[in-house]
């Protein structure tokens, strides 16, 4: 074939000329790489190669990590791994080989996208995020993503979700509100783990988590400042009472002094930002988690506690009282999974009294079918979306908008063994979560997702919203 023979074929010709007029027309200082990033542009982006590897989460078990190529660049993303499984999420696969990482390797799910994934993806347009998690999803074939595994699936997905944005040229949490039909960003309302308890502390207080949400800023940068000063000044009342020691922090950064019942740790929550000044500015939230303490249908406060008395056994009507009497005496906004993953009649009463938002974390494990039995029998008002739960963005994508449409809140949530990656932010405001569960304002893969919050609402300028009061959205 002769050089004007190729030419023609692909019309360089034309192509060429219409690169050197824009060109001229925009009288650019360096011709060359304008003629050159404008021939870029003129290209349609591809998927040319999915390569993963075995990297360590923030407790230093192994996860998924995945570089995803296209003609115009490399994406990347890791993936969140819960402390367990519950039977209706979707499966992490692990080797199970006890001899190395104690069982959790991930090399099987990194040899499925080396080996399977990438092959189905590859000559994809990266922007058709539906097909390209629908050609994983088919690829597996099961329920619960159970042959390739769910973290195999959802690094792929996360990566690919990147490389679309950069081919459409929009920031990430831009190109997800398009693939969900979204039009206003909200920038959400963070809940700060300040104490951490339940079974990833080594105190006796029997719930998870409490957190701390201030709904009365005006903007983020504000709602960050607040958690911070929050946290430090609870750091400091923590000492005073407890000792250095007390200031030893849980898996996701919260404070773990040595405290045995919710109202002390509620108190010094409250005194803490009583000392910060913003008392009428800041919620407190508790997660629960109470499948962990449920025994039959009872649940046990004191399962953590080596000197058990035996008379700390509630049942379900005792804890709804206690939640009443709690929501009386302090500013909590939020409690969530109050109730055992199968206790949906007291969900649902508790839920009747409209006390708080009522999350579903164990009780809806960010499953379609959950969540429509949930929305059926008004259990809960409000989704905790752990995305790992489900495995792909465009799942994630849809039970939100199944929350969404029955008027509940969203939560975009961590988990307790994380990475680096901070797509939940650009997720949560994309979607208009309202709220999004991090972890504490310290530890670096926790204020990895603050951190980018602060960068989109820099972005955004003028047109940044705060969910703030209406975190609830």
């Amino acid at each position: 074939m002769s050089v004007q023979d190729y030419l023609d074929k692909h019309m360089l010709s034309r192509k060429i000329e219409d690169a050197v007029n824009a060109a001229v027309r925009a009288k650019i200082p360096d011709p060359i790489l304008f003629i050159s990033n404008h021939m870029k542009k003129a290209v349609s982006s591809v998927i040319t190669k999915v390569k993963a590897r075995q990297i360590l989460d923030s407790r230093g078990i192994p996860t998924v990590e995945v570089e995803l190529f296209t003609n115009k660049g490399v994406f990347r993303a890791s993936v969140p791994c819960g402390d367990s499984t519950g039977m209706y999420e979707a499966v992490e696969l692990r080797d199970g080989d006890k001899g190395t990482y104690l069982g959790n390797a991930v090399t099987k799910a990194v040899k499925n996208i080396n080996e399977k994934i990438s092959e189905a993806l590859v000559g994809m347009d990266p922007t058709v995020q539906l097909q390209i998690d629908q050609a994983m999803i088919d690829l597996d074939k099961t329920e619960k993503k159970s042959e390739l595994g769910a973290n195999a699936i959802l690094a792929v997905s996360i990566a690919a979700c990147r490389a679309g944005a950069a081919e459409k040229e929009v920031p990430l949490y831009k190109h997800i509100a398009d693939l969900s039909g979204k039009t206003n960003a909200i920038i959400p309302v963070p809940a700060f783990t300040v104490i951490s308890g339940g079974k990833h502390s080594g105190n006796s207080l029997p719930v998870q988590d409490i957190m701390i949400l201030p709904t009365g800023a005006g903007r983020f940068e504000e709602a960050l400042q607040m958690g911070s000063e929050t946290y430090h000044h609870l750091k400091a009342v923590v000492t005073e009472k407890y000792g250095a020691n007390g200031c030893n922090v849980g898996e996701d950064g919260g404070f773990v002094p040595d405290i045995s019942s919710v109202r002390e740790g509620l108190d010094i929550v409250r005194e803490a930002i009583g000392r910060t000044g913003y008392n009428d500015k800041i919620k407190i939230g508790i997660g629960v988690a109470a499948t962990e303490f449920c025994i039959g249908t009872k649940y046990d406060l004191e399962f953590k506690s080596p000197n058990k008395s035996g008379q700390n056994f509630k049942s379900g009507e005792d804890m709804i009282q206690m939640y009443k009497d709690l929501c009386i005496d302090y500013p909590i906004a939020s409690i969530e999974d109050p109730f055992d993953k199968e206790d949906w009649e007291h969900s649902k009463r508790f839920c009747s009294l409209g006390l708080c938002q009522v999350v579903g974390d164990d009780l809806l494990m960010s499953n379609p079918k959950r969540i429509e039995r949930a929305i059926h029998e008004s259990a809960c008002n409000s989704l905790l979306l752990k995305i790992n739960q489900i495995g792909t963005v465009t799942e994630a994508v849809d039970v939100v908008k199944m929350a969404k449409e029955a008027h509940w809140g969203v939560v975009v949530s961590q988990r307790f063994g994380e990475t680096n990656d901070c797509f939940i932010a650009d997720l949560a405001v994309a979607l208009g979560a309202g709220q999004i569960k991090a972890g504490a304002p310290c530890r670096g893969e926790r204020v990895a997702k603050y951190n980018q919050l602060l960068r989109i609402e820099q972005e955004l300028g003028d047109q940044a919203v705060y969910a703030g009061e209406d975190w609830r959205l």
